[in-house]
């Protein structure tokens, strides 16, 4: 099930940080009084990466973010401004979720991964 689906914005590729779309958050219940959840998401290499979601309450709404290590994936992947990325779940049998994380460039009008080019 698609979570996120992401057109990278300038400071989503170059800080330590994504803009995480408040529309994701189902995927990520937090108990009450918690900002922040913590998950890790493979790629299709299998590489794990440990990624949090947390919520700055600020102003009138909730601010959500994307961090862990967010900003090694952006290097290892060398995403840029316009790269889109996927976050996906699966609700296993077992009751656990698990994550998958990918990333795609456009080429010519068509999305690409970025990870089967590595």
């Amino acid at each position: 099930m698609e979570v996120m689906n992401k057109i990278l914005s300038g400071s989503d590729a170059t800080n330590r940080r994504l803009e995480f779309p408040a529309g994701s958050l189902w995927a990520f219940p937090m108990p009450d009084g918690q900002k922040s959840v913590e998950f890790v998401a493979s790629d299709i290499h299998e590489q794990q990466w440990r990624l949090k979601v947390s919520v700055r309450n600020e102003g009138r709404y909730s601010k959500p973010w994307l961090k862990g290590e967010w900003g090694d994936y952006v290097h290892q992947k060398q995403l840029r401004k316009g790269d889109r990325v996927i976050l996906t779940m699966n609700d296993e049998e077992n009751g656990e979720r698990s994550y998958r994380i990918g990333a795609e460039r456009k080429h010519f009008g068509f999305w690409y991964s970025i990870d089967e080019q590595q």
